[in-house]
């Protein structure tokens, strides 16, 4: 698997805890997820640009690693 980085080229990997660089929309859902939101325990997925979390209200959450930096 090759490396996945944050917005800031920072390496991450399984279990790590990331924030959110900008409002995110979640398709699907009325909830808007705020900048600064801090998500933890994320898993890397088969894509590089790609990670999964579970935040409060949504669970098996995708997001893009160019909105997230590392905690």
């Amino acid at each position: 698997m090759s490396d996945v980085k944050d917005s800031n080229g920072a390496a991450l990997t399984d279990g790590d805890s990331v924030t959110l660089i900008k409002d995110l929309k979640v398709k699907g859902t009325s909830v808007t997820l705020k900048r600064g939101t801090l998500v933890k325990n994320i898993r890397l997925t088969d894509d590089v640009d790609e990670v999964e979390c579970n935040v409060e209200k949504v669970k098996g959450l995708v997001l893009k690693t160019q909105f997230l930096k590392k905690a």
